[in-house]
């Protein structure tokens, strides 16, 4: 452990690590808050402390078990077939499947059903009598599931990367302790953020049917760079920010006007 700490090569894995899971936990965190949203109000921050916390307890968990989640990667089914050629002559996408690639394919699966329902009732708010919209509330263990399904989904593929770029299991778990704390520490604003502006809910959950299509890809071994998802994702939180800023600037002139 003394070696750990004072080998610039382990700093320097531990800043790549915490990096890396601030930015995969980025999904996971903005599906934490929709999620959430759709509690009782009393209830909206257990939920999300829960969620939280259980991504913490799932990856350090799977940390504990590195040899089974590297198992994971070895193929369980073969369909016997291959997909016509691409570009360089390999298959465009795998007939053999691991569980990690059966787990990213119903994840993905899941996380698109999830965001075109929430999108649906976004577009059809039915009004009930007492004036919330339909499907504003939801119940805690529900929400609770729906969260831990998906952090499972975003901890082995988060757990995985991990094991990529590092083999020493403290450094791990310190980045993954590191990354999960301040993704509590951001899950409130964010939820209030999200809340307080419904276009930014339209984006988020445009941002979900997004990775759910790039995790099943994924699953059926077309890899997506992580940097293009994300390039995309700043470019169009960027220009919903000026969006914001031109709404909000223009509601004040309207102030002052009247």
């Amino acid at each position: 452990m003394l070696e750990l700490l004072t080998s610039p090569e382990a700093w320097a894995a531990f800043a790549a690590l915490v990096t890396l899971e601030i930015v995969l936990g980025i999904d996971n965190l903005i599906f934490i808050s929709i999620v959430a949203a759709k509690v009782p109000v009393h209830q909206q921050d257990t939920a999300r402390r829960v969620g939280i916390a259980l991504a913490l307890v799932l990856r350090l968990g799977m940390l504990a078990g590195i040899a089974w989640i590297v198992g994971l990667t070895a193929p369980v089914i073969d369909l016997g077939l291959t997909g016509p050629p691409g570009e360089h002559g390999e298959p465009t996408f795998e007939t053999q499947f691991s569980w990690r690639d059966i787990i990213l394919i119903a994840g993905g699966l899941f996380l698109f059903w999830k965001a075109t329902s929430e999108i649906r009732e976004k577009l059809n708010p039915e009004e009930t009598a007492t004036g919330k919209p339909r499907g504003a509330s939801s119940t805690l263990a529900a929400a609770i599931v729906q969260i831990i399904l998906l952090d499972l989904v975003f901890s082995i593929d988060s757990i995985l990367t991990a094991v990529g770029m590092t083999d020493e299991v403290p450094i791990m778990v310190a980045a993954v302790i590191v990354a999960v704390t301040m993704m509590l520490l951001a899950s409130g604003p964010v939820m209030r953020f999200v809340q307080a502006n419904p276009s930014v809910v339209m984006l988020a959950l445009s941002f979900l049917l997004m990775i759910g299509m790039v995790l099943v890809a994924d699953g059926f071994g077309r890899h997506v760079p992580k940097g293009y998802i994300y390039a995309a994702m700043a470019f169009a939180a960027f220009v919903e920010v000026l969006n914001l800023l031109a709404r909000r600037r223009r509601r004040r002139r309207e102030g002052l006007s009247a």
